[in-house]
């Protein structure tokens, strides 16, 4: 295990960063598959779309003749109990046996372009965690730390990890009520990644990872609200820069409390601030441990889910979404513990998260309260996209299991494809251009 305090220098040597092309992904996986063959070779990930796809399009599902190889369910986890985490072992307990896990044969499909590899060998010789971890330094683009040392090495490649340069998407996020009625939410979403952008420098990019701005479509009651986020890179020295605007006060306001344990605006109080994508924001509140690495079934390649014919209808299920539109498969995944700093008033008093060893995704995460109950038990549903290669989430969402209530983001009513090439310009994601925006 690995904790952090004070000073550390992170990069490794150029001898250690040769791995990187030998046993070792250029993100820093293990090449190599399992000793049972069930977890394969990696060989260069999900390079080329299928044929069944066109540009515009949603993406298509690349395995479509894939069938699952078992279920886990409520009366067999047992047999499977080594690689399951808590948390989906208590979601199969709790809600079985409508909660169960199909069980598929596992695909490498995460790839990313050739200049991010390049930058990730890059980063692992130059980056290092400033004090206490709060922020990074010599590093671009990408995860800065390939081959990590500790918990929040691990915690910073998701933070940082590579996302495309800009992308523009409409979705839906709802929290349906124990019996299944809901009322979504939809928003635009525009991001700007400067930290990623081709030929970028650290310098550069003013402190910043992205700008991101969302747009409320409806309901009504709703329409118009306007989110503009600023997101630094030390978020202690500079913290995170939010604006809102609110159609019925007509006015864009400040909006300081925007980060760690608020309440993520339309989530019902089911999910804070700083699990959206997983996790985001400055890591200051949580001691980091990393707990070493196993084989866990997770959620992966959810073309079932991402599919253009599917609906909120064909998803939303009481307690839980619909699992049989799910695709889960044995990966092996970096384990890192958050346990809440003394003094620290988070709603969360500890955190286990699940990091893809391939992209380095929260794939699933677990949170506790104060008297150490499993309370909230979060997954991501991810795929490989075509127009831009990265390995993204397409729908996420966090169960409480004390509520039997659920938040969900990334419903689909018809909504176009992912644009990854949408050509924002930095100045389009200032509080003015807000301003201007919400007076159209």
């Amino acid at each position: 295990m690995f904790g952090i305090s004070g000073h550390a220098l992170s990069k490794v040597t150029s001898t250690e960063a040769e791995r990187l092309d030998k046993e070792l992904t250029p993100v820093g996986a293990e090449r190599g598959g399992n000793t049972s063959g069930s977890i394969p070779e990696w060989i260069g990930g999900l390079k080329t779309p299928p044929k069944s796809w066109r540009k515009g399009q949603i993406e298509t599902n690349p395995f479509p003749d894939d069938e699952a190889l078992f279920v886990i369910t409520s009366q067999n986890y047992h047999l499977y109990r080594d690689k399951l985490s808590d948390g989906h072992v208590r979601m199969l307990e709790q809600h079985g046996p409508e909660f169960f896990m199909p069980v598929y044969q596992t695909r490498r499909t995460a790839a990313f372009p050739e200049h991010v590899y390049a930058k990730s060998r890059e980063n692992a010789t130059r980056a290092e965690l400033l004090d206490n971890g709060n922020g990074v330094r010599n590093t671009i683009m990408t995860s800065p730390f390939p081959i990590p040392k500790n918990g929040l090495e691990v915690i910073w490649n998701h933070i940082l990890r590579y996302r495309g340069t800009e992308v523009a998407f409409r979705s839906a996020s709802a929290t349906p009520q124990t019996n299944g009625s809901y009322n979504p939410v939809v928003n635009d979403y525009e991001y700007f990644f400067a930290y990623s952008k081709k030929g970028a420098e650290l310098s550069e990019i003013d402190n910043k990872i992205f700008y991101l701005k969302t747009d409320t479509i409806s309901p009504s009651a709703l329409a118009g609200t306007i989110t503009l986020v600023h997101e630094t890179l030390d978020q202690i020295r500079s913290p995170r820069l939010a604006w809102r605007y609110d159609a019925g006060s007509r006015r864009l306001r400040r909006s300081p409390n925007l980060a760690y344990e608020t309440d993520l605006p339309n989530s019902s109080s089911l999910r804070s601030v700083d699990q959206k994508d997983m996790y985001n924001g400055a890591p200051n509140q949580y001691d980091w441990t990393l707990k070493g690495k196993r084989e866990l079934y997770v959620p992966y390649n959810a073309y079932l889910l991402h599919d253009e014919e599917v609906r909120p209808d064909n998803v939303i299920r009481p307690n839980h979404i619909n699992q049989t539109l799910t695709r889960y498969e044995l990966h092996r995944v970096w384990v890192v513990e958050a346990k809440r700093r003394t003094g620290i008033g988070h709603i969360y008093d500890r955190r286990v998260f699940y990091v893809d060893e391939d992209s380095w995704q929260i794939l699933a995460s677990e949170e506790y309260d104060e008297a150490g109950n499993l309370w909230r038990v979060s997954e991501a549903h991810n795929i490989s996209y075509y127009s831009e290669p990265v390995f993204w989430t397409t729908m996420e969402m966090t169960y409480d299991l004390k509520a039997n209530r659920y938040y969900i983001d990334g419903l689909s009513d018809g909504f176009p494809a992912y644009d990854f090439k949408p050509a924002f310009r930095g100045s389009d994601f200032t509080a003015s251009a807000a301003r201007r925006a919400a007076r159209r």
